[in-house]
C-alpha cells in the first residue's frame, strides 16, 4: 500500500457531515418553509376559529293588555310564518269594536239632524228675504202716498220701522244658517265627528285582532315559559321567537387575513356539530369593525365575536 493511499483513508472520515448540524440545517428549513407558508396562507388562504353562528333573535311581546287564554305552541318547537302562537282574551276588545260602531252610528245621525237643521235655517232665511222685500215693497208706496201729503207721518214711520225690523229677521236668519253650517262641519266622512267615530272603531279593530300574535316567520319558539291564564302586560314578552329564515356566520379575523377576501367569495365552513362535515358558504359583508370586550354586541355597540373559549 502506498503513501497516498493510505492519506485517502485517514481523510474519508473527516468528511462524514455532523448529525447534529444536518438536523439543525433541516429544522431551520423546515421552519422556514412553515414560516413562508404562514405568511402566505394569512393572506391568501385565511381561516379562524373566532366565529358564532347567528340569526336573528326577536322577543314575542304583546301590543294589548290581556289574559292568556290559550298557548298554540310548546318549547322549541317549529313554526311556519304566520303561524298563531297566543290567543289572548278579546272579550274586552270585542266590547270595545261594539261601543265604536255604535258611536260612529249616532255621529251619523246627529250629522244627518244637524243637516236637517240647515235645511230649516236655509227655509228661513228664504222667507224672511221674501217678507223683507215685501215690507220694502209696501214702505215704498207708503213713503210716496206721505211725500204727497195723501197721509200722516207716522204711518210713513210705521212703514220704515217695519222694513228695518224685517231686514233684523233676515239677519238673524242668516246667522243661524251659518251657526248650523259650523255646527256640522264638512258634510259625508269628512266631517270632524264622522272622521273621530271611524278612527276609534279602526283603533278598536286594531287592538281586537291584535289579541291573536302570530310568528313573523320560520322560525323556533325558545325560552316559553308562560301558560294559559298568565296576564299578559303590553310590551312585555312572553317567549322568544328564532328566525331561521335568515342564519349567518359571524367570524373575527385579522386585518392582514382580511386583505384579499371580497363580498361574494367562497368560503369552507367546518361547525363544531357537524365533526366531519364540511359546508359551503359566501363572504355577504366586510364589517368595520368589532368591539374587543365580551359586552359588546349590544345595539348600538359594535358586533361581538368569541373564540371557542369565549
Amino acid at each position: 500500500m502506498t503513501a497516498d493511499s493510505e492519506d485517502k483513508k485517514t481523510t474519508e472520515p473527516n468528511k462524514k457531515v455532523d448529525p447534529v448540524r444536518r438536523l439543525t440545517r433541516n429544522m431551520l428549513l423546515v421552519a422556514l418553509v412553515l414560516f413562508v407558508w404562514y405568511v402566505l396562507a394569512d393572506r391568501f388562504a385565511p381561516w379562524t376559529d373566532q366565529a358564532r353562528v347567528q340569526a336573528y333573535v326577536v322577543p314575542i311581546v304583546s301590543k294589548v293588555a290581556g289574559r292568556v287564554d290559550e298557548i298554540f305552541v310548546s318549547r322549541e318547537q317549529v313554526v311556519k310564518s304566520g303561524e298563531l302562537l297566543v290567543q289572548i282574551d278579546p272579550a274586552e276588545y270585542e266590547i270595545a269594536v261594539a261601543h265604536a260602531e255604535s258611536e260612529l252610528e249616532l255621529a251619523g245621525q246627529d250629522t244627518g239632524a244637524e243637516t236637517a237643521e240647515i235645511s230649516s235655517a236655509q227655509a228661513r232665511v228664504v222667507d224672511a228675504r221674501v217678507h223683507l222685500d215685501h215690507m220694502q215693497t209696501q214702505a215704498k208706496r207708503i213713503i210716496e202716498v206721505e211725500k204727497r201729503g195723501a197721509i200722516s207721518k207716522a204711518q210713513g214711520d210705521r212703514a220704515r220701522a217695519a222694513v228695518k225690523q224685517a231686514r233684523a229677521k233676515l239677519e238673524l236668519a242668516t246667522s243661524d244658517l251659518e251657526k248650523a253650517k259650523q255646527k256640522l262641519g264638512k258634510q259625508g266622512k269628512e266631517n270632524p265627528r264622522i272622521r273621530s267615530a271611524f278612527a276609534q272603531l279602526k283603533q278598536a279593530r286594531i287592538e281586537l285582532a291584535e289579541t291573536k300574535i302570530y310568528a313573523p316567520s320560520v322560525g323556533i319558539i325558545t325560552n316559553l315559559q308562560i301558560d294559559d291564564g298568565h296576564y299578559a302586560k303590553i310590551g312585555t314578552p312572553l317567549m322568544t321567537f328564532v328566525s331561521v329564515d335568515d342564519v349567518w356566520i359571524q367570524a373575527n379575523l385579522r386585518e392582514n387575513s382580511i386583505n384579499n377576501i371580497k363580498i361574494g367569495a367562497k368560503v369552507d365552513i367546518a361547525l363544531d356539530v357537524a365533526p366531519g362535515r364540511e359546508f359551503s358558504g359566501t363572504v355577504s359583508s366586510i364589517g368595520v369593525g368589532v368591539e374587543q370586550s365580551s359586552t359588546g354586541g349590544e345595539i348600538g355597540g359594535l358586533s361581538s365575536v368569541q373564540g371557542k373559549s369565549g
